[in-house]
């Protein structure tokens, strides 16, 4: 059983920056891709990052390129997103998940196996 808890989120003015942290547990969970996505009012969940095992192979949406980075840490099985230079339209619910492939993290499909409860970003202009 993987669990996953995301942390981090709240309130920031544009041109600000916020972490977020995902803490997984799971017996097999350093084995799984890891990935963010988001999800605004009114509109569909979109994919953020990804990020491999291995940390070897890193995705990102057009939209944050430049202002995210994902990173893992397997040693305290977490995953976070350090956010700069935010943007109103960055406001959104974040989700953590995980899923032993990659494909199931760097797009927004029904075969990705493990989500997080989500934390709010909110970014005011």
């Amino acid at each position: 059983q993987v669990h996953l808890v995301e942390s981090g989120g709240g309130t920031v003015q544009a041109g600000g920056s916020l972490r977020l942290s995902c803490a997984a547990s799971g017996r097999v969970v350093n084995a799984y891709a890891k990935g963010w996505f988001r999800q605004a009012p009114g509109k569909e969940r979109e994919f953020v990052a990804a990020i491999s095992v291995s940390s070897n192979s890193i995705y990102y949406a057009d939209s944050v390129k430049g202002r995210f980075t994902i990173s893992r840490d397997n040693t305290k099985n977490t995953v976070s997103l350090q956010m700069s230079s935010l943007k109103p339209e960055d406001s959104a619910v974040y989700y953590c998940a995980a899923d032993p492939m990659m494909d199931h993290v760097r797009q927004v499909t029904t075969e990705t196996r493990h989500w997080g409860q989500g934390t709010q970003v909110i970014v005011s202009s």
